[in-house]
């Protein structure tokens, strides 16, 4: 190997050397007060982008919030108008209950004082043809004529037992139709009340969250005016670096 080969290797070392050593010592420096302060600025600027995403999350989630609470408000509403529908409804058929009972009485009533009627006639007629028969003979014209009349009376005293049983049967159905609207009137109360109920916490919880919708959107605005003055002390920064 000739002398010259030895000497530029050994020139190539020391330089390389001496490239390493300065690398190292440039590392080994503390940055300055300028490069701090860009450094601590580019840091709040990452943090101010990070709460402003936070924040704007937030807010969105308390706007999708606030438009449910608003969809549950008018469905309450709708729920209340028709259980004071239902309400009224019911309050309508208990009076026609009521009044189909007064007269189911009336008729019942009447039936009852038809039949009565013929009860008597029916007895009359007996003790007619029993008088007839042993005054006239039971062939007899007077005799034939009683029994006509008691078979008659008996037929419409029949007819009005039926009206009286058909009475009752219509009575009850009444009655029970009148018990049944009365319970579909606490029920459909019931609901009213709790529709009223929901209606007054969906509008609390509408309150809250346009409260924090409200507070997320000051969070934001106030977000954006950290990042807006971060990055102007970053370009300040830089700029007297």
């Amino acid at each position: 190997m000739s002398t010259t080969g030895v000497f530029r290797r050994i020139t190539l070392g020391i330089a390389f050397a001496g490239l390493i050593s300065g690398v190292a010592m440039a590392q080994s420096q503390d940055p300055t007060p300028r490069q701090q302060d860009i450094q601590q600025d580019k840091k709040d600027i990452r943090q101010d982008k990070k709460d402003l995403k936070q924040d704007s999350k937030d807010r969105n989630a308390d706007q999708r919030d606030i438009n449910q609470d608003k969809r549950d408000m008018r469905s309450d509403r709708k729920d209340v108008r028709q259980d004071n529908r239902n309400i009224r409804n019911d309050k309508s058929d208990i009076h026609q209950d009521n009044k189909d009972i007064r007269t189911d009485k009336q008729d019942l009533n009447k039936d009852r004082t038809d039949r009565n009627a013929d009860q008597r006639d029916i007895n009359h007629d007996k003790r007619e043809l029993v008088r007839d028969d042993a005054k006239y003979g039971v062939n007899s014209s007077q005799a034939q004529a009683d029994r006509k009349d008691l078979y008659k009376d008996r037929v419409d005293r029949n007819k009005d037992q039926r009206d009286i049983n058909k009475d009752k049967r219509d009575l009850n159905q009444d009655r029970k139709d009148r018990n049944q609207d009365v319970r579909d009137l606490n029920a459909d109360r019931k609901d009213r009340d709790q529709d009223v109920k929901d209606l007054h916490n969906d509008k609390k919880d509408l309150r809250a969250d346009r409260k924090d919708r409200n507070k997320d959107q000051k969070e934001i605005n106030k977000d954006k005016k950290d990042l807006h003055k971060d990055r102007a002390d970053l370009r300040k920064d830089r700029k007297h670096k």
